[in-house]
């Protein structure tokens, strides 16, 4: 890739990182790579927002979901939870600003969703996520506008969900992916365009009543791999292809009832990307430590777990971990709370999340709020707040 194009395309993505979906740089030279903090390694993808928390309700409890109780948003996070979702049909949608610490005043996240009960054990669901960078300049390698453009992406989705059992369901997502990071524009000899991909999402889900402590409740565990599919381009050049955010989350949750009006629930979510970690080079671009990062999508997702260069250690670095608790009082009101932990290595990432509900017949309105416990004054995350409204309706029952 030229070098003009190479910063095109990293001014975009740096755009990206400040989102803190996850750490998304351009690809890096060996001349770059070399001499630099071995610590600090960060993993590079495509398409950030196919991780970006859409919904108020989970990003009020620290970004979990995999096995929290079905919604509408349940697509995201863990798609076999639709079989066992109690209503027979809904729709929701979100909306978040970003970057509003940095003045970015058009740069905004939005969701619709919706999901379809089949019969008492198979769901379908489909969704829209858009993402807007707002206006952005773009100059050449001189400096030189190239003109004002709005880069945006966005993932189609549908999915399907079915139980095996009464407590096991599985689910799966098909995606496609249009990432426009450079409208088109040239630069120098090189032309880019909007990058295409497809990927897929298999999910499972686990859930059964209990009586712990005396109490009635439940016991939920969840496990999704996401985003695996093909690789990504923006330009003509077949080696210039960056992989998408192929992701496994596994977690659980434990939900008691105190009484007919009172609900808690807590949960754990474990977060890693199924993508090569970057070796680090010497000055003669030779790799030294780790292993090669060009390599297809589905080596790279089973490579990611032991091809980091400082070995065990850098791939325990690598797990993302969120804690998050539900309070329901008489399924009309809700509020939440958790925390989000990325290791400072990997992009330090760490905020407390607070959220609340308010549900009326049909209508659940959430709300979110994120607050970083790292650099909090200059957190391009600081004040993040997520708005969620979703319709859902119950079975007819005669």
């Amino acid at each position: 890739m030229k070098k003009g194009k190479l910063r095109l395309l990293g001014g975009c993505l740096l755009v990206g990182l400040l989102v803190g979906t996850s750490n998304i740089y351009a690809q890096q030279t060996p001349d770059e790579i070399a001499g630099k903090d071995i610590s600090k390694n960060y993993i590079s993808t495509a398409v950030p927002i196919l991780l970006i928390a859409p919904d108020a309700r989970s990003g009020g409890m620290g970004d979990v979901g995999v096995a929290s109780t079905p919604d509408a948003y349940s697509s995201h996070w863990n798609s076999a939870k639709y079989a066992f979702i109690e209503d027979d049909f809904g729709m929701g949608m979100s909306y978040v600003p970003w970057l509003r610490k940095l003045g970015a005043a058009d740069m905004n996240l939005l969701n619709l969703t919706g999901f379809k009960r089949i019969n008492d054990r198979s769901a379908v669901a489909a969704s829209l996520t858009y993402f807007s960078l707002g206006s952005i300049e773009f100059t050449d390698i001189d400096g030189t506008s190239k003109g004002t453009y709005k880069p945006n992406e966005f993932g189609l989705d549908v999915s399907y969900s079915m139980k095996l059992s009464e407590n096991l369901s599985i689910g799966a997502t098909g995606r496609y992916v249009r990432s426009d990071l450079t409208q088109g524009v040239d630069v120098g000899t090189s032309t880019t365009k909007a990058g295409n991909a497809i990927a897929a999402d298999l999910g499972m889900y686990y859930q059964s009543e209990t009586n712990m402590f005396d109490m009635p409740g439940e016991l939920a565990a969840g496990l999704f791999i996401s985003n695996l599919g093909s690789k990504i381009s923006y330009s003509d050049d077949d080696n210039e292809k960056d992989f998408l955010p192929a992701n496994i989350r596994f977690g659980g949750r434990y939900t008691m009832d105190i009484d007919q009006y009172n609900t808690f629930s807590f949960m754990l979510d474990f977060n890693k990307l199924l993508v090569p970690t970057p070796p680090l080079y010497d000055e003669e671009g030779n790799i030294i430590a780790g292993m090669d990062n060009n390599i297809g999508t589905m080596l790279g997702a089973i490579r990611s777990f032991y091809d980091s260069p400082n070995g065990f250690s850098e791939e325990l670095q690598e797990l993302q971990i969120s804690v998050g608790a539900e309070y329901w009082y008489d399924k009309v009101f809700a509020v939440r709370g958790g925390y989000f932990f990325e290791h400072e290595n990997k992009g330090g990432r760490q905020y407390l999340t607070l959220g609340g509900t308010v549900k009326y017949q049909t209508l659940v309105l959430d709300i979110s709020y994120l607050i970083p416990t790292t650099t909090l004054q200059t957190s391009p995350l600081a004040n993040t707040v997520r708005i969620s409204l979703a319709m859902n309706f119950e079975p007819n029952r005669k």
